[in-house]
């Protein structure tokens, strides 16, 4: 069954719904359409430098909430 829920629709639905969010998200605040990703980029070069932080594993993401937009960033912690 696992191999027939790879080619379930709904999944791609999704994906392309979150997208076309995304790209309206980053018209509308005038963001160039990579902003995500530089962004991520630059808080991984700045915060290797600690290494009480998993900079490998930083997430940068615009979310919507009704009608508020956020930018949403996670900086996992080095756990010990």
């Amino acid at each position: 069954m696992a191999i027939l829920d790879f080619f379930r629709r709904d999944k791609s639905a999704s994906t392309a719904k979150k997208r076309l969010t995304m790209v309206l998200s980053y018209e509308r605040n005038q963001l160039p359409p990579n902003f995500t990703e530089m962004l991520q980029k630059d808080l991984m070069q700045i915060f290797s430098k600690y290494p009480q932080f998993q900079s490998d594993n930083i997430e940068v993401d615009l979310r919507t909430e009704g009608d508020t937009e956020e930018l949403w960033i996670s900086i996992p912690l080095v756990r010990k």
